[in-house]
């Protein structure tokens, strides 16, 4: 039993280390940092000593240092603004004219169509999908598809006089082959199938009548075309079967390609006849032949007056 006296054990002692003196010298010889400087206590006394020079840092910037920018002189700066108004009062006029333009043309009542198809290389305006009525739109698809067979009938007409002209035959048959090609292709777009698919738009019997005369000299070419009678330099300008079987005893590559063209021919002649006929009864159901007809009379009282 601890007596009232003695020390408590579980206390701990406070020892204070600079209570010697050799760690009071070591210690009075070491550098000390205080307020962003460094001095050294030399003694008891603490005398400072001079602070050292700060190190510059790496990311530090001169303030003071002026950036020189090149400015354009007021000769350079009249000259941009004139420049600019010039542009300005050319753009105002070009807008303009176009509007000026746009108020004619909406006064003609023509309609400037973009052209959109074929897609890679838009040389037609054709959207069936959108200035057609969905009653006849699918007619209308059938009569393109007949263009467009026109237009391979044609090519193919041009590749197989080709090859016969490269066998021996005369230039001349190519010569009408590439006119065939050159002329039928843009000429049938114009005559029957631009006709048709403004009539469709439109419901325009005039259009609608131009279309069947046009129509029929196109099914009589493709029959013509088929038979290939040897009425123009033998009839060998037109891949028939006629000049098919001709050809066919010297060469057979060139018959065979005088071949496919008749059968091109051929199918293209069938799908043009169900085309007209589809047409007709069309134009008949949508009552715009008695229009045609009214039509017809009001023209013949006038021409006899």
């Amino acid at each position: 039993m601890a007596r009232r006296g003695d020390p408590n054990p579980f206390e701990e002692e406070e020892v204070n280390p600079f209570s010697d003196p050799a760690v009071r010298a070591k210690v009075a010889g070491q550098p000390k940092y205080s307020g962003g400087s460094f001095y050294t206590t030399q003694s008891t006394t603490n005398s400072k000593l001079s602070p050292l020079p700060s190190e510059g840092s790496d990311f530090s910037y001169d303030r003071d240092v002026t950036v020189d920018i090149p400015l354009g002189t007021s000769k350079d700066t009249k000259k941009r603004e004139k420049d600019l108004e010039a542009w300005e009062a050319e753009l105002r006029r070009k807008e303009q004219e176009l509007k000026r333009r746009e108020e004619i043309v909406a006064r003609s009542g023509v309609v400037i169509q973009e052209k959109n198809w074929p897609p890679f290389f838009p040389i037609i305006h054709n959207d069936i999908a959108r200035e057609i009525p969905p009653h006849a739109q699918r007619l209308m698809y059938v009569t393109f598809a007949s263009w467009l067979g026109m237009v391979l009938c044609l090519t193919w007409n041009l590749i197989a006089v080709t090859t016969a002209w490269i066998k021996g035959y005369e230039v001349k048959i190519w010569l009408l082959a590439m006119i065939y090609a050159l002329a039928g292709c843009p000429g049938s777009y114009v005559l029957w199938y631009k006709p048709l698919y403004r009539a469709m738009s439109s419901e325009s019997a005039f259009k609608f009548g131009w279309f069947f005369l046009m129509y029929l000299i196109h099914i009589g070419f493709c029959i013509f075309a088929a038979v290939a009678p040897p009425v123009v330099f033998k009839g060998k300008s037109l891949a028939g079967i006629l000049p098919a079987v001709d050809i066919f005893q010297d060469h057979v590559l060139v018959g065979i390609f005088y071949l496919v063209g008749f059968g091109l021919f051929c199918l293209e002649t069938l799908l043009s006849f169900w085309v007209i006929q589809q047409v007709y009864t069309y134009f008949r159901g949508s009552g715009q032949a008695a229009e045609m007809k009214r039509e017809a009379a009001r023209g013949a009282m006038r021409n006899g007056l």
